[in-house]
C-alpha cells in the first residue's frame, strides 16, 4: 500500500540543548514525512488501512478532538486512496483550521458528545451512526495494529543499536508500545506523557508487550497541566530549541518531551556514556490552535 510520505526526507540530527550538555542526544525527524501524514502518525495508521482493504470494507472510520493530528492524518490517506472516510469528533460542532483541512480531504464529520464520544468507543464491531461495512480504526491508531505500525519507526534509524536509550512522547501508549516492542535488550525506553493524572497506562503496555517490564519508564511530570495546556515557559524553550537547532516542535507533544529530556539531563538522570535518541513524532499543525504570534515559526 503506497502512500505519499518521504521517508528520504527524514534523518537522524544531533540535539544541543546547552553547552555543557554532557549526554549525546540525537532527533528522528519524522515530522518530515508528509505535511499532514506526518510523524507516527503513517506508521500506526498503515496496519489499520491494510486491514480495512483486506476485508474489502466500503469506508474507514476514526474519532479525534477538533485539532486532532490524527483525524488529518487519516483524512490524508483516505484520500489518497481513494476510500470515503467518516469523523467522529469529541465536542459541540467547531469550524477550526484542521477540520476544514479535514473536510477539503473529504472526511465526513459526525460530532457528538464527550460521553458519547467514550461509550462509541467502548463498541465493538459496527457503529450504530454509520453505513454498514465501514471499518473502525480507533482513536490515534490504538492497539496491536497501531503498536506492530509503531515498531517499524526504529527501521527507519541507522545503527539503532547504539542508542542507550530512545525518548517518545505519550497519548495513548501506542507509539512507546510499539518503540518497546522493538527495542534491543539493552535500551530503555522512555516515554514523556503530555497527560496528566495518575499512571494507568503502565500496565496496559505491560499487558501490549510482555517481557519487557523493567526496559520501559514513564514520566507524568513534564505535562504542564495536562493535554493541550501550555505556558510560556514551555513556548520560550520550543522557540529556543528552533532558534539553536531549527527543529519545530509541536506544544502537544514533542515540546514537551524535549523540555522532559533537558531536564532529566541537567538533573543527571543519565551518565556521561549514554546516548539518546528522540523520535519526533510530528503532529505541528496543532500549534495552529495557538493564538497568532505565541511562536515564532
Amino acid at each position: 500500500m503506497k502512500l505519499p510520505v518521504r521517508p528520504d526526507l527524514t534523518g537522524i540530527e544531533p540535539v544541543r540543548f546547552y553547552p555543557e550538555q554532557p549526554v549525546a542526544v540525537d532527533c528522528l525527524r519524522l515530522d518530515k514525512l508528509h505535511p499532514q501524514l506526518s510523524g507516527n502518525k503513517w506508521f500506526k495508521l498503515l496496519p489499520w488501512l491494510q486491514a480495512a482493504r483486506a476485508g474489502r470494507a466500503a469506508a474507514i472510520a476514526t474519532f479525534g478532538g477538533v485539532w486532532s493530528n490524527h483525524l488529518l492524518a487519516t483524512a490524508a490517506a483516505a484520500h489518497h486512496l481513494g476510500i470515503r472516510a467518516y469523523g467522529i469528533v469529541r465536542g459541540e460542532p467547531l469550524s477550526t483550521a484542521c477540520l476544514r483541512d479535514v473536510q477539503a480531504l473529504g472526511m465526513e464529520l459526525l460530532f457528538v458528545s464527550r460521553s458519547d464520544y467514550r461509550a462509541l468507543q467502548q463498541l465493538p464491531g459496527r457503529l450504530p451512526l454509520l453505513p454498514d461495512n465501514v471499518f473502525v480504526i480507533p482513536e490515534g491508531g490504538r492497539g496491536l495494529q497501531g503498536i506492530r505500525g509503531a515498531a517499524a519507526m526504529l527501521d527507519t534509524v541507522p545503527l539503532p543499536g547504539r542508542y542507550t536509550h530512545i525518548a517518545v512522547a505519550v497519548g495513548t501508549g501506542t507509539s512507546l508500545a510499539g518503540i518497546l516492542s522493538a527495542a534491543a535488550p539493552h535500551q530503555q525506553v522512555i516515554g514523556v506523557s503530555a497527560l496528566k493524572g495518575d499512571d494507568r497506562l503502565s500496565e496496559e503496555i505491560r499487558r501490549w508487550v510482555p517481557g519487557k517490564d523493567g526496559q520501559f519508564t514513564l514520566s507524568f511530570q513534564f505535562h504542564f497541566g495536562g493535554y493541550a495546556r501550555h505556558n510560556t515557559a514551555l513556548l520560550d524553550f520550543m522557540y529556543q530549541v528552533y532558534a539553536t537547532q531549527q527543529i519545530p516542535l509541536d506544544f502537544v507533544y514533542t515540546g514537551k518531551l524535549f523540555y522532559g529530556i533537558c531536564a532529566m539531563i541537567k538533573e543527571n538522570y543519565f551518565s556521561p556514556d549514554d546516548r539518546l535518541l528522540l523520535i519526533h513524532s510530528g503532529g505541528l499543525t496543532g500549534n495552529r490552535s495557538l493564538p497568532v504570534g505565541s511562536l515564532a515559526y
